[in-house]
């Protein structure tokens, strides 16, 4: 174990007067680390059943993070496995990954001594201790392995200078120091080894259903594919289903992942194809390449999704995602997305997701609906805004028509936009009154997609509204993004999980083709004549030919904000529900959900604001 040493060599920043005071106090918290170190970090690694939730940190496996949450301490748990440690590590957390304005905790050594504080990092990435220390250290131990370290974080700590962990994605950012330094402040972020890892810390704490005994599985493997040199490829297989497959239940699904390549697997998904068609060719292959048959774009159809740091998916023990039987395509196409930022040559990898399913049908079909907005141009954004935001309906008329009268159940969700997108939240409106938020996540990134099992399941009835509202960033753009399907065009879209499956498949909006028009037209006269209205003129053009002053870009924002919709109210096979859903009126909201007031924990104990001595042996001076 590794010995607390004394701060006697380090000046102390208390007052004189209370220097014995102070002294005592000090040397009482080491003795209780000490304590708790004997007895949590005895024998070998801490079993992994008490962190359960793992990721590599960096492309080469060297950084290893994993963690639990206490949802009664509003705590987080880390354990971190340093392999290859030098002379420290920068650890923390950012709103987009940056190192500048982050939240640290570093280990950092002056090549005799070895040092453990709560850091920040001002908008230059200059490091400064943090008055208020909140990354608590538990222990530290050597093992063959590597070096284990243990802290803990409250999610809310009333700190201006501390992230707010929060649900959804947290943008996690690491640094490796090759050389010692002589103090915190000494350090240079700029000339240090350092990456980012998004993770969704607070994982639901959810009951894990009873699986039954006829309980099947089935392996959809990439077929040892050597993965390219390159840092991004997305590789696509084509699956078939044996012939005369029946109806099952998919209830559960988990990844399998090569060993040797967890850092370079970023997600997968599975996808079904359309049933209309009777075959679809086999292949193998990159997912943007020539050579991919164009029928491949049929297979859209999601039955299970996994991102980096996810667990196994459980479906809740009264329904199961249908597949197999009449209607259903018995081809599948398994997408990989690999990050290989290092360029690894010859990597060879057979990585993909295990379904679990089952012939005993359970009481319901899970369903996957679409939320948000339609995939159309006339939904566009500016370029050079860092905040714009774009909402798409459900509204109350599509859910009285489409639901059953008791309602529907969502149990999961995936939000997804294209690269433009910064948040996205989904929020369930009743009456005019904003009810509850389906999903969240303030820290949006489109390099990280999953499906993540919420909390508590939502109930939807007829005459709900279902809001999804997303945040794009396009200060790095110089003409309009416009909405549609390519990767530079624009999505806001939640796909919900939810039972029982009913027929509606999508509840979607966009601003009516009309009043678009009419403010091309607006534009049109404070503006010489520059946009070009004539009906041969496509949608996309009109918007990128807009010279995007204040005036048209108020006038936009606030087009979106009252002009009547167009509804998709759509069937599976694509067609409407009957009724009349052009220029149908915006939901009226009279009351709004409260912001979240954060939640602080009170201080167990002194926390002084200076590093935790440790003994952690000579280090490399390789």
């Amino acid at each position: 174990l590794p010995r607390m040493q004394s701060s006697g060599s380090k000046p102390c920043p208390c007052p004189s007067f209370k220097l014995r005071e102070v002294a005592s106090m000090y040397f009482t918290m080491i003795a209780v680390f000490l304590v708790i170190l004997v007895v949590a970090l005895q024998g070998s690694a801490p079993r992994r059943s008490d962190f359960p939730y793992k990721v590599p940190l960096d492309p080469q496996g060297l950084l290893e993070l994993s963690w639990n949450v206490s949802y009664p301490e509003q705590v987080v748990h880390f354990q971190l496995l340093i392999r290859d440690l030098r002379f420290g590590l920068l650890f923390g957390m950012s709103d987009r990954g940056e190192f500048e304005n982050a939240d640290l905790a570093v280990l950092w050594s002056d090549g005799r001594n070895s040092y453990f504080g709560d850091a920040w990092s001002d908008a230059q990435g200059q490091l400064h201790m943090d008055s208020q220390q909140d990354y608590q250290l538990l222990g530290a131990r050597r093992a063959p392995e590597g070096l284990y370290l243990l802290f803990r974080r409250a999610f809310s700590t009333c700190d201006p200078k501390d992230y707010l962990i929060e649900d959804g994605t947290v943008h996690l950012i690491y640094g490796i120091l090759e050389k010692p330094v002589h103090s915190l402040q000494a350090i240079n972020i700029s000339a240090i080894h350092r990456g980012l890892q998004r993770v969704q810390l607070l994982k639901p704490n959810i009951t894990i259903p009873e699986l039954p005994s006829d309980m099947k599985t089935m392996e959809i493997t990439a077929p040892n594919v050597v993965i390219p040199s390159q840092e991004t490829t997305y590789w696509c297989y084509m699956i078939e289903l044996p012939d005369d497959f029946p109806k099952h239940h998919i209830i559960m699904y988990e990844p399998v992942i090569t060993a040797g390549n967890e850092a370079l697997v970023h997600h997968m998904e599975v996808f079904q194809c359309a049933a209309e068609f009777n075959s679809f060719p086999h292949y193998n292959g990159p997912c943007d390449s020539k050579m991919k048959p164009n029928r491949l774009n049929y297979c859209r159809h999601v039955l299970a999704a996994w991102a980096m740091g996810a667990q196994a998916f459980y479906y809740p023990k009264e329904a199961g995602l249908a597949f197999g039987g009449p209607g259903s395509s018995r081809y599948l196409r398994l997408e990989i997305h690999y990050h290989n930022p290092l360029v690894f040559k010859g990597r060879h990898d057979s990585s993909g997701i295990r379904l679990y399913y089952t012939a005993t049908l359970r009481r319901y079909d899970a369903g996957i609906m679409e939320l948000g907005l339609v995939y159309t141009p006339v939904m566009a954004i500016p370029p050079g805004e860092d905040a714009f935001i774009l909402t798409g309906y459900c509204t109350d008329k599509c859910t009285r028509l489409a639901l059953p009268t008791a309602g529907i159940r969502i149990f999961a969700s995936q939000l997804h936009t294209h690269l433009a997108g910064r948040k996205v939240v989904t929020v369930l409106s009743r009456d005019g009154r904003e009810r509850q938020v389906v999903n969240a996540d303030g820290h949006y990134s489109p390099h990280f997609q999953e499906i993540r099992m919420l909390k508590e399941l939502v109930a939807v009835f007829p005459g709900d509204e279902l809001i999804t509202t997303c945040t794009y960033n396009t200060e790095d753009r110089s003409r309009a993004t416009v909405g549609g399907f390519g990767i530079l065009e624009e999505m806001c879209v939640n796909y919900v999980h939810y039972y029982p499956q009913t027929q509606l498949e999508l509840c979607k909006s966009a601003v009516d083709p009309g009043y678009l028009h009419r403010y091309f037209n607006l534009v049109n006269r404070f503006n010489d004549e520059e946009v070009c209205t004539c009906p041969q003129v496509s949608v996309p053009q009109q918007f990128f030919s807009v010279p995007w002053n204040t005036f048209n870009r108020d006038v936009l924002k606030s087009l979106y904000g009252f002009a009547p919709i167009s509804m998709h109210c759509n069937k599976s096979s694509a067609v409407r529900f009957p009724g009349e859903w052009e220029k149908q009126p915006l939901p009226t909201i009279t009351e709004r959900l409260p912001e979240p007031v954060p939640r602080c924990q009170p201080t167990p104990g002194p926390r002084p604001a200076a590093p935790v001595p440790l003994d952690l042996g000579q280090l490399r001076r390789d």
